[in-house]
């Protein structure tokens, strides 16, 4: 039995994803995964469809979400497989972050319109489908603009290989730390939901330990694995070699199980083609099972 897998896939549940949970399913059947988790940004909306899709065409959806969480000052995003989306304790974790995120939403388009960026707030919420809006897919709101207007300031975006990462680019010219549309996170603790994990009956995994917001060092997995914490993705398109050597390293040493996700959304990362990851094996699912509590 083949037994390729991705934890981390996101659906149009989440403000910058694509496709349904049963095209996605689908897409899993057509790409010989053995098991999939969509893992939509701070909503549980593709359950539990996405495990009756799952279950009619032959892939084990393992149900999860990914949370925007904050720890020594920057943001960290956290999976949570095998979480329970009816438990009230994951509702209780969604309100509060869908709140923050819509209140830091608002203040930057507030603030790109101030510094003379053609976008409202009614448009970013209608496109991204009143979910709360992600700073890359405000990002790509313009960009789409721009394209149409042919609109100069933004030609360096989209032009040639940069149009693979162009909302990315704008998020870093823009949207981080001392940059002119920069707004402090206002997101969940970290310790605080890695303490409440538990009542979820969810697996928590660290997603994409190296990538260029958050970069977790090994003092800072230490301290996560202590306060709870259980994997690991190793295994992610935002890891060149040396980064899936180093943080597979430091998952063994510290006991966290490697998993894999491609973080896979659609258009607004052209880069990533579904079923196109290498590492993820379904025993990475079966050890995350076992450490359930």
């Amino acid at each position: 039995m083949n037994s390729k897998i991705d934890l981390h896939i996101h659906s149009n549940k989440s403000s910058d994803g694509d496709f349904s949970p049963f095209h996605i399913v689908q897409l899993a059947k057509e790409n010989a995964l053995r098991a999939i988790s969509i893992t939509d940004h701070d909503t549980v909306a593709a359950y539990p469809e996405a495990i009756e899709f799952g279950i009619k065409v032959g892939v084990e959806v393992i149900p999860s979400i990914e949370l925007t969480t904050l720890f020594d000052g920057r943001e960290f995003h956290l999976l949570l497989p095998f979480v329970d989306w009816e438990e009230k304790t994951v509702f209780d974790l969604i309100n509060k972050v869908v709140e923050s995120r819509f209140k830091e939403a608002k203040e930057r388009v507030r603030i790109l319109k101030k510094i003379g960026f053609d976008i409202s707030w009614k448009e970013v919420l209608k496109k991204s489908r009143s979910n709360p809006p992600l700073g890359v897919t405000i990002a790509q709101i313009l960009l789409d603009k721009a394209e149409k207007q042919e609109n100069p300031a933004f030609k360096k975006y989209l032009e040639g290989a940069n149009r693979l990462f162009a909302p990315y680019s704008f998020y870093k010219d823009y949207f981080m730390e001392g940059k002119p549309a920069y707004v402090s996170k206002q997101s969940l603790d970290l310790l605080d939901v890695l303490k409440v994990a538990p009542k979820t009956e969810a697996v928590p995994v660290l997603s994409h330990p190296g990538a260029y917001f958050q970069q977790a060092r090994k003092e800072d997995l230490i301290i996560l694995k202590e306060s709870g914490l259980v994997g690991l993705e190793v295994y992610t398109f935002y890891h060149d070699s040396s980064l899936k050597e180093y943080y597979k390293e430091v998952a063994q040493e510290l006991d966290l199980v490697p998993t894999a996700g491609s973080d896979f959304h659609g258009k607004i990362k052209p880069h990533i083609h579904f079923g196109s990851l290498e590492g993820g094996e379904y025993w990475m699912i079966e050890e995350l099972r076992k450490r359930r509590k």
